[in-house]
């Protein structure tokens, strides 16, 4: 995937990328472009991480990419298990 990615795009990869886990992804209206990003264990309520992205990283594949590669090894070095995830072509 090589294009530039629309925030919907960007929305859908990001919610796919942290199964079991549910993955709350918005992009604020405030007009900064940001993307936030909140993962949830819904088995017991809670938020095991969140990051924000800037639009520039989130409309680059690559960026996008590393991104949540970054956070889903942040969540697995504090001892959460998740499927395995690749970026879409």
């Amino acid at each position: 995937m090589n294009k530039e990615l629309r925030i919907n795009e960007a929305l859908l990869i990001a919610g796919n990328a942290f199964q079991p886990f549910q993955c709350v992804a918005w992009a604020a209206q405030d007009g900064y472009g940001e993307l936030s990003l909140s993962v949830i264990d819904r088995t017991f309520g809670r938020v095991l991480g969140r990051t924000r992205l800037a639009s520039q990283n989130y409309r680059n594949p690559q960026s996008l990419a590393k991104a949540l590669q970054q956070s889903r090894q942040d969540l697995a070095a504090q001892g959460y298990h998740l499927e395995p995830w690749t970026m879409p072509a």
